[in-house]
């Protein structure tokens, strides 16, 4: 059966590299490992099966490999194995929102600062903004061994020594504090925050994506038609990634709170929000903390819509004159 041609993905971001959808002759050319995972589903066209975590983890270091020259790149079993292009389109929107504070040039280079909270083992997202764009990172963690981990993975990446430095919080009911110092200076910080708000209410949500993985049948590369049983997992997540007290909302309330004591050393603090509904209560608190600019940044994941939420303690002017 030969696949169909990715029509192009609109929901992505402009700049994605994966807008027009994945190429995997390239992908399998650049990590020939791919190839043992890639099948041609009911609707001929060529994918993997999201559910199985080995699949998704070898498209990844597919993609890091021929979309931004990372050679070697590994996670931990159990932890969190993040879908590239949403992760990218991330970075792209905070790209157009620095634009937005620099007479609509893009910054690059190192000293664009951001600072990732919550980088676990995966190190993605200072990845792809040091590759796309230039820019330096800390990235920061509870978890000790997700930060040894993206230490292994900038070691094997001499590229990255100088880009990503790290630093784990050493508490945890703290986000900024023990992390910004008085003398730094951030240009914005990112996070994808816990979404739930127990251990309890996590499985719950696993069990309900694995009862809606139905049986699919599938044809592989080589035209032979092959049935999927009800696949391994791939919903993986440390707890301190899935989960906190307090959820979402507890989380980023939390964050905007400890801002409001670092105004003046980042020019845009950001957060990823999933739910819809916590927005109306994490505005409140923006404008609680006389947050000057606030701005809602809409953005396709995966099947479902989430949302950028931004904000910055400095005037108009101030921004003009931050030195990028």
């Amino acid at each position: 059966m030969k696949p169909k041609t990715i029509t192009e993905k609109t929901n992505l971001h402009p700049r994605n590299l994966d807008r027009f959808g994945y190429n995997f002759e390239q992908l399998i050319e650049k990590s020939p490992e791919l190839q043992h995972f890639v099948s041609i589903n009911e609707h001929k066209i060529e994918t993997i099966d999201f559910s199985n975590p080995d699949a998704v983890k070898s498209l990844n270091k597919a993609l890091l490999l021929s979309h931004y020259d990372i050679q070697n790149w590994d996670i931990p079993k159990n932890y969190l194995c993040p879908p590239i292009p949403g992760r990218a389109d991330y970075i792209h929107y905070i790209a157009d929102l620095l634009a937005s504070s620099n007479n609509g040039i893009i910054p690059e280079g190192e000293t664009v600062q951001g600072l990732d909270i919550g980088v676990g083992a995966n190190c993605i997202y200072p990845i792809i903004g040091n590759s796309a764009y230039g820019w330096s990172f800390v990235g920061t963690d509870i978890d000790l061994k997700a930060i040894e981990n993206c230490s292994a993975i900038i070691e094997d990446n001499p590229k990255l020594i100088d880009a990503i430095s790290l630093q784990q919080q050493t508490e945890s009911r703290f986000i900024f504090k023990n992390i910004i110092t008085p003398e730094d200076k951030f240009t914005f910080t990112i996070c994808n925050p816990p979404f739930h708000a127990s251990q309890d209410e996590a499985t719950k949500s696993t069990v309900r994506k694995i009862n809606n993985l139905e049986n699919t049948k599938t044809t592989t590369r080589g035209g032979a038609e092959r049935s999927e049983a009800k696949p391994v997992l791939n919903f993986g997540g440390h707890n301190a990634e899935l989960w906190c007290e307090g959820g979402e909302l507890g989380f980023v309330t939390q964050m905007i709170y400890e801002s409001a004591k670092y105004p003046m050393q980042c020019l845009w603090f950001t957060t990823l929000v999933s739910k819809k509904e916590n927005l109306s209560s994490l505005y409140k608190t923006l404008n609680k903390v006389s947050a000057v600019e606030i701005k809602t940044i809409d953005m396709a994941q995966g099947q479902k819509t989430s949302r950028i939420v931004a904000w910055t303690f400095l005037s108009e002017a101030q921004q003009k004159a931050w030195k990028f």
